[in-house]
């Protein structure tokens, strides 16, 4: 930032260059330049901002009295502001800049997507003034852009695994049959993310998609849930409310931990499951439903039908198509794509600036036994986002469980002199070029900097 002593007398120098409207003209300028909708900001010819309107402002979280004056790169603060300015090419080439995608870092911290259209700003006689930057802000179209992707389905399930790929080859046939669907598979390993894909690639995409833990609800409670009741079925039913196998019709009704599901209920729902009848509580009436029926399981079903725990005809009612999810530490493969996926899930939503983890806490990540699976893995992240300050997260961000795990880090010299030598050989392998050397590294170039600064390789 610029010496507050000669900031006032910037400013007052800029508006000297760049002369007021006559009072009139001026309010109809100023009327017009605050009531456009997109962000507008010129500058003179060394970058130095000269106006800033309110969507600017509102854009930016700056107000203009704190733009005005100062450099464009220390408001916008984006990662080409010094090495590829778009107001520095339009003055530098005399040619305007059209809808460049930039992520600019607001007042508040926090990084926002932005469109930019940049123009010169010529004097009458043709002599060049500075530039104009016109800029909007994305946010909203890139969610609905991530939204209707995530609705590309099997691309959701994020694997390199050759058994987790098989079954997500499977996915678009299991859904397209709208058969009863067993999904089967540890806690935390994803079965909820099978059955959305599941409902998403089927016909019934655009209808409802319901989903009720079986093991979260006592018994009672489960069955009022499941089929609704009538108005005074019992104390406290003061009015008829449907239930999910109503709600659920013409689309998917995800029953997840169905293990949980108490003997006398799995008798009701099977009759549902055969005729696609069901009687809510309290009435006299039987009711249909055309609800598209997935189970998930953190438990043998099989197992637990031949211990008498779970009615065999149910099980194979539910079970026309099984699906088994592997386990993470089965699939240790997957664990560096999810981690990438998961850190940009993580960047868009807390608004940070983080770009990648180190090689030493990712091996971590890699000897892990992950009890927790892909959840567990997820929590990791949003863990170290919130421990991080850098751009790269380092293996004292991760949780305290993982680190202390058999196969915990390493001592912390012995990862500085590990990092020390990684970093030289690949100084010398692309001739000090630090782009390459970074990129070769998996780590963020002005992360190479500092480590460069701070281990004094330079």
């Amino acid at each position: 930032m610029q010496d507050p002593a000669n900031l006032g007398a910037e400013k007052k120098a800029i508006h000297e260059r760049v002369p007021a409207p006559a009072n009139a003209a001026g309010e109809i300028y100023d009327l017009i330049f605050n009531s456009i909708s997109e962000g507008v900001f010129t500058v003179n010819e060394g970058c130095i901002i000269t106006s800033f309107n309110k969507a600017a402002e509102r854009i930016t979280g700056f107000k203009a009295s704190e733009a005005v004056g100062n450099h464009c790169f220390e408001i916008f603060r984006t990662k080409i502001c010094h090495r590829q300015c778009a107001l520095k090419e339009t003055m530098r080439k005399a040619e305007s800049v059209e809808n460049a995608r930039v992520t600019i870092i607001t007042k508040d911290e926090y990084e926002v997507p932005i469109r930019v259209t940049t123009n010169l700003l010529r004097d009458k006689k043709g002599k060049i003034l500075g530039a104009v930057e016109f800029f909007r802000d994305i946010s909203e179209e890139e969610h609905l852009r991530q939204s209707l992707e995530s609705r590309r389905s099997t691309e959701d399930v994020i694997t390199r695994n050759p058994e987790m790929q098989r079954i997500v080859s499977l996915l678009p046939d299991i859904a397209e049959s709208e058969c009863n669907v067993l999904i089967e598979g540890p806690s935390g390993s994803g079965k909820e993310l099978i059955a959305q894909v599941i409902h998403n690639l089927s016909p019934r995409t655009y209808g409802p998609y319901i989903k009720i833990n079986c093991g979260a609800v006592p018994g009672q409670l489960l069955e009022s849930e499941l089929f609704g009741y009538e108005k005074g079925a019992f104390t406290d039913a003061k009015c008829s409310k449907p239930g999910q196998f109503g709600l659920a019709s013409g689309g998917t009704l995800l029953l997840d931990e169905v293990s949980e599901m108490e003997l006398p209920l799995q008798v009701k729902l099977l009759r549902v499951l055969n005729n696609g009848e069901y009687q809510p509580l309290g009435s006299t009436k039987m009711l249909r439903t055309d609800a598209r029926i997935i189970s998930a399981t953190n438990a043998t079903l099989e197992r637990l039908s031949d211990e008498g725990k779970f009615r065999k005809d149910l099980y194979y009612r539910l079970n026309v198509v099984k699906i088994e999810v592997p386990p993470l530490c089965k699939r240790r493969e997957d664990i560096p794509t999810l981690v990438d996926h998961f850190i940009g899930l993580m960047r868009r939503k807390r608004r940070r600036p983080i770009q990648g983890i180190s090689r030493e806490a990712l091996r971590i990540l890699e000897e892990h036994p992950f009890p927790g699976n892909v959840r567990e893995l997820e929590n990791a992240i949003e863990h170290a986002f919130v421990m991080c300050r850098d751009e790269e997260i380092q293996p004292q961000h991760l949780p305290a469980h993982v680190l202390q795990n058999g196969k915990a880090a390493r001592p912390r010299l012995e990862a500085v002199v590990d990092e020390n030598a990684l970093i030289r050989e690949a100084l010398r392998r692309y001739r000090g070029n630090k782009t390459l050397a970074a990129r070769h590294l998996n780590m963020h170039r002005t992360t190479l900097w500092r480590k460069i600064k701070v281990l004094r390789l330079d």
